[in-house]
């Protein structure tokens, strides 16, 4: 082959191998990050009290209460996305979306969090989790392009007079 042909070649499929592969590498390193930013967030919310109780203790005595919610967004990259839709063609647990899910969950929780002690609140008890998918871009209903993730309960204060949570 010519060098130009050659040339041809290596730019007709070299560079968008090479951009999918760097693509590829930013999305591990953001979704890395971002399990790492969690990690440091949960040391600090560790310790705060998220409960999902029939009733209260009998010497929890409420002062306040206030619906509290964590909402996050997470997309998925393509490239799990193409695993994912591999997987759908044979069955079986698809890996590729658990981290997805797990960030999502973790995320809404501390964010649910973080607005119940920002307020001053001593606990959250009746939690709940709720999760959505989002459709691609494309509009057409196929695949995933990412998931919603709702966490809410009932923030509450204690008197102070009675033993903090």
């Amino acid at each position: 082959m010519k060098e130009a042909q050659w040339l041809d070649l290596l730019l007709s499929f070299g560079l968008p191998l090479l951009l999918l592969v760097f693509a590829y590498l930013i999305g591990n390193l953001m979704e890395l990050r971002h399990f790492r930013d969690l990690r440091a967030r949960e040391q600090i919310a560790f310790g705060f009290p998220v409960l999902t109780f029939e009733t209260l203790p009998a010497d929890w005595k409420v002062h306040s209460s206030a619906l509290v919610s964590g909402n996050v967004v997470v997309s998925i990259d393509y490239f799990k996305r193409v695993i994912a839709g591999l997987r759908g063609l044979v069955g079986g647990r698809i890996k590729t979306y658990e981290p997805l899910l797990d960030r999502a969950r973790r995320e809404a929780m501390l964010r649910m969090i973080e607005s119940a002690r920002a307020n001053g609140y001593d606990a959250i008890i009746n939690v709940r989790l709720a999760t959505s998918r989002l459709a691609n871009a494309r509009g057409d209903g196929e695949g995933t392009a990412g998931v919603e993730m709702l966490a809410f309960g009932t923030a509450i204060s204690l008197h102070q007079g009675r033993h903090r949570v």
